[in-house]
């Protein structure tokens, strides 16, 4: 009885702990940039706050723009997690200050040049208060936004014309969400929700997609124990070129509502390293 009661421990043990073990580091490479990435079968693109920015796989920069709101006839200040889809970024845009948002914006750019082409506005009817993060969910023609403010909903809008669709309530609600990514009919979210003062790691969710109904429950799918310094997660992607999960992470800047407040000790600057996981399943 002994032995089967301790068997029955040990698959439950396993059971819970299944998503701890699906991902293992491969490497790190330094970029420009301190809020998403995006991917495609050759380049990764990196979203600053004010930029964004084409790598190669190897970490070789090509191109760059460092002026992605100039053809903008509204004030925006801020991108968020980006994404890749039939060869163009996806982005959040918004004016963001001191822990506030207005002007939400879908911005799309091409992918070749970095280069803005179009523009979507948000509904303010939907309660959105922020978009941390964009990802395209191209078997359901459907974009998807999330927000850092009040992340108790994710909110839909028509792939093609930009008009929203309506919201999906998660729960439980990660905190401070920065980054989002459909893959394998999943949304991933990444959330700023350890305590970098105490050095606790940051942790990645899932929801089901199912659009027969208005919501869906979180999973804990990993947490990130791996980093150099617990400081910031941001935006996260699948590479299926490569089966692997890579996640913009920063160390060394102090952040309050959103605000960079001077370095951690030891640190004269802010570090945007990628950090590329094997998925093992």
């Amino acid at each position: 009885m002994n032995k089967h009661i301790s068997f029955l421990f040990t698959l439950l043990f396993f059971a819970f702990n299944i998503n701890a073990q699906q991902f293992e580091l491969i490497k790190t490479i330094d970029v420009a940039g301190r809020q998403g990435v995006a991917v495609d079968s050759n380049y990764f693109y990196v979203s600053g706050s004010k930029s964004l920015f084409k790598y190669t796989k190897e970490g070789e920069l090509v191109a760059s723009n460092t002026s992605p709101f100039e053809q903008m006839d509204i004030e925006l200040n801020h991108l968020g997690d980006i994404d890749y889809y039939n060869g163009e970024i996806f982005a959040g845009a918004e004016y963001f200050n001191d822990g506030s948002a207005s002007n939400i914006r879908i911005v799309i750019y091409d992918s070749k040049t970095l280069k803005f082409k179009k523009l979507y506005s948000w509904e303010p009817k939907s309660g959105q208060k922020e978009v941390c993060g964009i990802t395209v969910d191209a078997k359901n023609k459907i974009v998807w936004m999330a927000d850092w403010i009040y992340g108790a909903y994710l909110y839909k809008y028509d792939l093609e014309s930009g008009k929203y669709l309506g919201k999906t309530h998660i729960f439980p609600v990660p905190e401070k969400q920065q980054g989002i990514k459909v893959w394998k009919n999943k949304v991933y979210i990444t959330a700023d929700d350890g305590d970098a003062e105490d050095n606790e790691p940051d942790n990645m969710y899932s929801i089901d997609i199912n659009l027969d109904k208005t919501n869906a429950q979180t999973t804990l799918v990993k947490t990130f124990e791996e980093v150099k310094l617990n400081g910031e997660i941001e935006g996260l992607t699948f590479d299926d070129t490569n089966n692997t999960l890579i996640v913009h992470f920063n160390r060394g800047t102090r952040v309050v509502n959103g605000m960079p407040i001077g370095f951690y000790s030891g640190y004269t600057k802010e570090i945007h390293e990628l950090y590329i996981f094997k998925v093992l399943e």
